[in-house]
């Protein structure tokens, strides 16, 4: 893995929201286990389940539920967005130093947007909950575009903002953040405190694997 800065001048940070700017890991299992026992299947693991954060939801059921109907899937999604929306009570908080570390790339000039396998009205919600709407140019959701790794939101990002592929990096916690990346011409940071172990994301090669969200703003400033 190559551990320096890129050599070329970074205008535009996509950043991936679940597990790189908000710890949403034990909320996001809790919830789909719930779902599944509601609805009366085989719960596929947690360790499985945390696999898949990042990906859209169809993506996602595609791996855990690859035996279930449509019909039943979609009982799973029900019972899923209840839990999450409003029976869960598990806290999902900003990791330490998001906010700041925002303000300081901001005063920096770089311009940031999110690329998340949210759906449109899941990251609205959060954005708003956070009060950090106000640092971001630009977001693509899984329900706008094709889910990671697919380079779909980055491309769209990147055509959005005009900034060419040579001057934008994605910032991410899972493998599909960085195969995204690499796909849509993008270089990458990976974060080491998210879903995915940083075994498994320093083999995807990205430019550095860091340990927590102030090293990435000091990787930038």
């Amino acid at each position: 893995m190559n551990n320096n800065k890129p050599d070329k001048s970074v205008e535009l940070i996509i950043f991936d929201w679940d597990g790189t700017l908000m710890d949403s890991e034990a909320k996001i299992v809790n919830c789909f286990r719930k779902a599944v026992a509601d609805v009366g299947i085989d719960y596929p693991g947690d360790e499985s389940t945390r696999n898949i954060i990042g990906l859209g939801l169809k993506e996602a059921l595609d791996i855990l539920l690859p035996g279930f109907t449509g019909a039943i899937r979609q009982q799973v999604v029900d019972s899923y967005r209840e839990h999450f929306l409003h029976l869960d009570e598990t806290e999902m908080l900003l990791f330490k130093g998001v906010e700041e570390g925002l303000k300081r790339l901001q005063s920096n000039n770089y311009s940031l947007a999110i690329a998340t396998g949210k759906a449109r009205t899941g990251l609205d919600r959060v954005l708003e909950y956070t009060q950090l709407g106000e640092y971001f140019v630009a977001s693509r959701c899984a329900d706008e575009a094709k889910s990671k790794p697919h380079p779909r939101m980055v491309l769209d990002l990147l055509a959005g903002t005009r900034v060419s592929a040579d001057n934008a990096i994605v910032v991410g916690d899972t493998t599909y953040d960085i195969q995204m990346a690499h796909r849509a011409g993008t270089d990458a940071l990976a974060v080491c405190y998210g879903v995915h172990s940083s075994e498994k994301l320093k083999a995807e090669n990205p430019l550095a694997c860091v340990d927590d969200f102030d090293s990435v703003i000091e990787w930038f400033v």
